[in-house]
Order: structure tokens, then sequence, then C-alpha cells
């Protein structure tokens, strides 16, 4: 049977929080890179995208997922994103029942999440072909391989493959984990 973690591991910890602050980064230095013509709109829409980006991951999360996770629960435990100890300090619990609708509705977290993790890619495909640049064409390449390595590694390796909510968790199960 596999391993599964109470405790994550700091290096665990650091691998998820890492990969997560450097893909919002520089997804947003691809955004303003990318609209770099238009400085006003590069700045607007890469700050807009930061903000939303940081504000589901490290403020939406614990206060609306974070409070009906196992990780709340538990006595001594520390989830992959850590968000479960900020999460005690600024939220109620909430019904463990609950952690399902994390991913139903259309502005459920999950998607919020997913939005986060697509839409600088999406935002800086136009730039690509209106004001094509190499530096902006590495920025996004190194995006879309910081997505590759969240759903191919990160999630199935250090995050999702070794969590104690992996068959309760709606993330888990759509990945075939759970």
């Amino acid at each position: 049977m596999a391993k599964v973690y109470a405790r994550y591991p700091l290096a665990n910890i650091a691998i998820y929080n890492g990969v997560t602050l450097a893909h919002y980064g520089l997804g947003a230095a691809g955004i303003v890179l990318g609209y770099a013509r238009w400085p006003v709109l590069g700045w607007t829409i890469g700050l807009v995208y930061l903000m939303f980006a940081l504000g589901q991951m490290y403020v939406l999360m614990p206060l609306s997922v974070c409070p009906s996770c196992v990780y709340r629960r538990l006595e001594g435990a520390r989830c992959v994103s850590a968000m479960n100890l900020v999460s005690a300090r600024i939220a109620p619990l909430a019904d463990e029942g609950d952690f399902g609708r994390r991913a139903e509705d259309a502005l459920c977290h999950n998607h919020l999440y997913m939005a986060s993790l697509v839409a600088p890619l999406v935002i800086v495909m136009p730039a690509l072909i209106f004001a094509f640049s190499w530096a902006l064409l590495a920025l996004f390449l190194a995006v879309a391989a910081l997505l590759a390595l969240r759903l191919f590694v990160v999630f199935p390796r250090v995050a999702c493959g070794v969590c104690v909510a992996k068959g309760r968790c709606p993330n888990a199960k759509a990945m075939g984990i759970g």
C-alpha cells in the first residue's frame, strides 16, 4: 500500500507551493511582456491575473475549501499546501461532507483553480501571434511546462497520490488517484 501523509514533509510543501508561485509569477510576466506595446493593458491584465491567481489559492481556498477538509480535523496535520494551517486561523470548521462541493457549480473552487493555471496560456497566445518575441515564447513554454509538471508529477506523486483525503477528493478522483 502506498504511503499517505497526515503531515506532509516540508519538501513536498515547498515543491507544491514553489511550482504554484512560479506558475503564477511567470504567467503574469508573460502577460505583461506579451502586451508590452500597450503597457497599461499589459500591466493591468497581468496584475489582475496575479491577484486572481494568488487570491483563489491563498485566500479563497483556506476560507472555502479547507474548513471541510480532513486535514483541518487531524491533530498535528499539515496538507501539501499548508493552507489547512492558515484556514485554522481565519475560518471556522465546516461539515466534512461539504468537501466534495469544491468541484460543483460553474464558479466552484476547482474551476477557479484550473482557470488560474490555464489563463496565462490563453491570454498570452494572441500576443505570441501579434507581438512575437523569443522571451515571450520562453515564458509561454515555461508556464506550459509547469502546468504539465503539476498535472503529471506534482499531483500524482507529491500531492494527491499521498493525501489522506484522496478517496473523498473530487480532484484525486478526476485524475484516477482516488
